[in-house]
């Protein structure tokens, strides 16, 4: 039996429809076929399954992204306006709203960001109520960049903006630094924007702790005719510590028919008596990483610059330098600096970053020639008055009495604001004086503690090296002074006062260490505690004109008559040491021991008042006519020191001498100068290891009872008299 087609094991023919179509059986069937190839391709079929789940998980990734495109796309996501404020003020814990059009899709890579009339508030303690407000924001953002997490802007069109940068009062808290009101403030980072075009927009900086105010005005001048160049035009005005500033600049952006084209940045800011020039290349209208930049600064004093990136250096005269300027993503670098400062020069390097939001200033500098008048500042002299006056502009009269001590004082509370460390070498020091050479200072200073260890140089030959902490954390700021002078020759010490080299083989060593309060140098040595000592072991001092250095009458007419000494004088040792109480030195002691002579000195000097209240005199080993052994008064003060060898003793020495000469024969006058020769002399071991005057001892072992007790009385039993103490509580605590 013949049976029709299809009713034998195959399936039936599709029915037609009247008119020519399929059935929907028919379609079914067809569409079903094309998903099973589709969805199980020949070259699929035949892997493993877990081959097949993955392409298939990956096709179905591709789908939705591809239809989320198409959405997207279409919609122009303006159906996201509410999910973007929400998120995004969830995000930053501050309000984010949207006026007006608003657009979030990708064209056709890149996303699209679009929003009119944006607002972003400020927390609740800022003066200005929003951060950021824009009539409009066009931008498009590099998907790529986003996915590893960079934030790049191909193209940024942003018109009417307005921003507000602000610090709290304490300097605790910035404006722009999202999320946790709480968490650190952390350095303003801007994303990438490799073309750019602001209009009418600008921005506010305000740091109350800094006393630094600003507004800047950014507008675009866009291409006309067969330029391609848009430029991004700045100028703003503020106030520095109320001091005025102004700021102009130009930002050139090459037009994308330029390809690998640069940014030409130049820059102008004049202020607190400074002019800042900056000129160079960015990849970038933001983008300062790769920047090649050169920086031109000038002005009156330089640490009225560094007050902008808020760290605190000493005082200058007038300066010039130039560097190159550079940033790696965390710091910026000054390199190749070179410049002048008053008279002297400077080179090196700097960089300035802010490790965990606290700025880090670290520096390697150094000078060929420092010129003394351009350190002085270091220790608080005031740079006006050097400029005036030079040298002598370090003393100053105050209540009729000459001052040399600096007074400036030490902005402790800046100091407490930045962390640094420096290197700073100089090779000569122009000084009258005394030859300074080889200056070596390594510097840190950590969250207000600043240590200067070492600090070395050469003095005339002989190392002095240092180290100084000055702590500004405590109410009062702390200083401790340890200063050590190798053994120096004092031919090459004293060569500028008179004393013969070739003469001269003494050497002097020496130590101070003391720790004072205060926050100048005047104050921290005018409540100084401790203790300076100067050895001098055994050698020869010659002078080559007429000095006190034998304080022996009758060699010193000699020497009156002469100009000059016939032969060296012999030291065997000597020790020149104070003890400092609440800033008033006490001799402790001063003795010396020569062939001749033994000489020692009482008394003291206040660096409270800078007065010096003092007696030296000179005993003779073996007797000696015309020897006048009388005490030489050593007073005045630190600036106007006066030495009168007329003392009292000596005038009525004198006196008694003229009576007999009148009543007897002339031999008779030189009776009271004779000197019977009964000094003792000096065990050297204390006086070299710089002891106390309680611990001198004679060649006999025997305590010494003419140096003193310690103390600034000038008598032998180290005990003040009542108008003693009277005169010189006068002279070193400035009670009248």
């Amino acid at each position: 039996m013949n049976l029709p087609t299809g009713q034998m094991g195959h399936p039936p023919a599709a029915t037609a429809i009247p008119g020519g179509g399929a059935s929907a059986s028919g379609w079914f069937t067809v569409l079903s076929s094309f998903t099973r190839r589709i969805w199980t391709p020949r070259w699929l079929k035949e892997r493993p399954r877990a081959v097949r789940i993955a392409a298939r998980t990956a096709a179905i990734i591709l789908l939705l992204l591809v239809t989320i495109w198409l959405v997207l796309f279409i919609t122009k996501g303006r159906f996201l306006k509410g999910t973007f404020e929400s998120v995004a003020s969830s995000q930053l814990e501050r309000e984010v709203a949207i006026g007006g059009e608003f657009q979030l899709y990708f064209a056709p890579f890149n996303v699209k960001f679009l929003a009119e009339d944006i607002r972003i508030a400020n927390p609740e303690w800022a003066r200005a109520k929003q951060f950021f407000t824009a009539r409009r924001v066009d931008t498009r953002l590099a998907t790529l960049s986003l996915i590893v997490g960079k934030r790049v802007m191909t193209f940024a069109d942003i018109d009417q903006a307005q921003v507000a940068l602000e610090w709290d009062a304490q300097n605790r808290h910035n404006s722009w630094t999202f999320g946790d009101p709480d968490r650190p403030p952390e350095p303003l980072n801007l994303p990438t924007i490799e073309r750019a075009a602001i209009t009418k927009s600008g921005l506010t900086y305000r740091d109350p702790r800094l006393r630094l105010f600003a507004d800047i005005d950014i507008d675009t001048v866009r291409s006309t005719g067969s330029r391609i160049d848009e430029a991004i035009g700045f100028n703003g005005r503020g106030t520095m510590r109320a001091q005025p500033f102004t700021l102009t600049g130009r930002l050139s952006s090459p037009n994308q028919t330029v390809a690998g084209g640069k940014n030409r940045l130049t820059m102008r800011a004049i202020g607190l008596g400074n002019t800042v020039d900056l000129v160079g290349t960015l990849p970038g209208p933001t983008e300062l990483v790769g920047a090649d930049l050169a920086l031109t600064a000038r002005g009156e004093n330089l640490s009225r610059l560094f007050d902008f990136l808020g760290v605190a250096i000493p005082d200058t005269r007038r300066y010039r330098a130039t560097s190159k300027l550079g940033y790696d993503g965390t710091v910026w670098k000054f390199t190749s600096l070179k410049g002048v400062f008053g008279d002297s020069d400077l080179a090196g390097a700097f960089a300035f970053s802010m490790p965990k939001g606290r700025i880090y200033l670290d520096a390697n500098l150094s000078t060929r020639s420092l010129n003394i008048i351009d350190a002085g500042p270091f220790i608080g002299y005031e740079v006006d008055r050097l400029d005036r006056m030079g040298t002598g502009g370090v003393i100053k009269t105050v209540g009729g009495r000459p001052r040399v001590l600096p007074d400036s004082p030490l902005r402790a509370d800046s100091l407490k604001a930045f962390d640094a460390d420096l290197r700073y070498k100089v090779a000569q020091v122009r000084a009258e004086s005394f030859p300074v050479s080889n200056v070596d200072l390594t510097l840190s200073l950590k969250r207000g503690l600043m240590e200067m260890k070492p600090l070395t140089f050469l003095l005339a030959g002989g190392k002095v090296a240092s180290d100084v902490s000055i702590d500004s954390r405590p109410a009062v700021v702390r200083t401790a002074y340890d200063i050590r002078l190798s053994p120096t020759r004092l031919g090459n010490l004293l060569a500028r006062f008179g004393v013969a080299e070739s003469g001269t083989t003494g050497t002097v060593s020496g130590r101070i260490q003391m720790v004072g309060h205060g926050d100048s140098l005047r104050q921290s040595l005018a409540s100084s505690n401790g203790r300076m000592a100067f050895v001098l072991p055994q050698g020869s001092f010659w002078t080559r004109n007429v000095q006190l250095a034998e304080l022996d009458v009758g060699t010193f007419v000699q020497k009156l008559f002469e100009d000059k000494l016939k032969k060296p004088v012999e030291i065997n040792c000597g020790v020149i040491a104070f003890t400092v109480r609440n800033g008033v030195g006490a001799a402790d002691p001063i003795l010396i021991d020569t062939q001749k002579n033994v000489m020692v000195g009482r008394g003291g000097f206040s660096f409270r008042t800078e007065a010096i209240d003092m007696a030296v005199r000179a005993d003779g080993k073996k007797f000696s006519l015309f020897s006048g052994q009388s005490p030489v008064s050593v007073g005045g003060y630190f600036a106007a020191p006066r030495i009168d060898p007329i003392s009292d003793q000596l005038m009525s020495r004198a006196g008694a001498g003229l009576g007999l000469a009148i009543v007897a024969t002339p031999v008779a006058a030189i009776i009271p100068f004779v000197d019977p020769g009964d000094a003792k002399s000096a065990q050297c071991g204390p006086i070299l290891a710089g002891a106390r005057a309680s611990a001198q001892r004679t060649t006999k072992g025997e305590v010494r009872d003419d140096v003193g007790k310690g103390t600034t009385a000038k008598g032998e039993d180290g005990k003040l008299s009542k108008e003693e103490g009277g005169k010189q509580r006068k002279k070193f605590l400035g009670i009248f």
